[in-house]
């Protein structure tokens, strides 16, 4: 297995475990981090030497890429695993998996790269790399059969992992935040661009909020040490906001809040989780944003809105993510009305849906791949 982050770390620490139930016996070795660690996975790499965003920064380090990826490759023909892994990371994996592969040994990818949003020639690159993908989300499940990928939708692990009814008034008393006080969860994002660019519109567009809901309170965990100096350093120039900044805990400060202002991307299907209404912004440079806009074959982009097909969430983006439009939307959010319980009750059946087990479902795909091995 080869898992590229942390998230993929948690999804292979599952995996492991549910594989282990069926193949007690097995060894498991790769790339991964503290959490398959945990299971007895064997790290040949570190983990934070694949852990690598944006355009500029793998350039910069392709050749330490190339490097890592050839010794793994090398690792695998001569131990012949029954199965190799890629987990997310798809351009580190998917080229493992099209060596690996070419040489007879079976291949699986779990967590889908944005092929059906953007690139989508990389489907071709994707049939000849693996045996079988694992899914998510139904609809990338449904653009693989339409390809003729052997794929299954395996459901996502935060919808196992995340209870149906969020505890806010337990998540409240965590925080030492009232019980009748309204609250909002503000999330600009876990990288320092995104920190950057949407830190002070939403320190702006909260304190547009308190103008027009008496009393609010804001918690804004922070992803990590950096994030989190980078957030104080913003908050100098708004004395006097009541801003309750975390050192993570982004799961409790989005249940015992009221509403969420976040930045677009796996937020926004926690907060889903959660049931908590939400305000969807972004902005990114004005080139990124006019390349992506050209290549990207979507009408939104966040995750409640792509697996209900329609825009069930206000979503904002780039020019239109404005301190008065956002106000707006975000006020309406903490009104206690009918369309807020009718979105609640649309956020609990699609985390129903998704709630499917998605580590025993994907064990049990690949086990099917192991077993059927000559």
């Amino acid at each position: 297995m080869v898992a590229g982050e942390v998230s993929g770390d948690r999804l292979g620490a599952g995996l492991i475990r549910a594989l282990r139930r069926r193949y007690p016996d097995a060894q498991f070795e790769g790339i991964g981090g503290d959490a398959m660690a945990a299971e007895g996975f064997r790290s040949l790499y570190p983990l934070e030497r694949l852990a690598v965003m944006g355009f500029v920064e793998p350039l910069k380090r392709l050749p330490e890429l190339l490097r890592i990826r050839r010794g793994l490759a090398r690792h695998f023909r001569k131990r012949q695993p029954a199965l190799f892994v890629g987990i997310d990371a798809p351009d580190f994996n998917l080229g493992l998996e099209l060596t690996l592969r070419g040489v007879g040994i079976r291949t699986a990818h779990y967590v889908s790269p944005s092929v059906w949003a953007w690139r989508q020639g990389r489907i071709r690159k994707i049939a000849r790399a693996v045996d079988h993908m694992l899914v998510l989300f139904p609809f990338e499940a449904e653009f693989y059969r339409r390809h003729g990928v052997p794929v299954t939708w395996v459901g996502h692990p935060l919808a196992d992992e995340l209870p149906l009814e969020p505890d806010t008034a337990g998540a409240r008393r965590r925080l030492a935040l009232p019980a009748d006080a309204p609250v909002l969860a503000v999330l600009p994002g876990s990288r320092g661009s995104e920190v950057a660019l949407l830190g002070p519109l939403f320190l702006d567009t909260l304190a547009a909020c308190r103008e027009r809901v008496p009393g609010l309170l804001c918690v804004l965990p922070a992803a990590n040490a950096a994030r989190r100096a980078q957030i104080a350093a913003l908050l100098a120039a708004y004395p006097g906001l009541p801003v309750q900044v975390l050192d993570g805990q982004s799961h409790t400060a989005m249940a015992a809040a009221d509403a969420v202002l976040l930045a677009s991307g796996t937020s926004a299907l926690e907060a889903m989780l959660l049931k908590k209404p939400m305000v969807v912004a972004y902005r990114t440079g004005r080139l990124t944003h006019a390349l992506a806009s050209r290549l990207v074959k979507l009408k939104h982009v966040s995750l409640p809105n792509l697996l209900a097909g329609r825009e069930l969430v206000p979503e904002l983006l780039q020019d239109a993510a404005t301190v008065e439009a956002l106000s707006g939307q975000v006020s309406r959010c903490l009104d206690e009305t009918s369309e807020r319980a009718a979105l609640i009750a649309e956020f609990d059946a699609l985390h129903r849906q998704l709630r499917r087990g998605a580590s025993e479902r994907a064990a049990a795909a690949l086990a099917e791949l192991i077993d059927a091995a000559p």
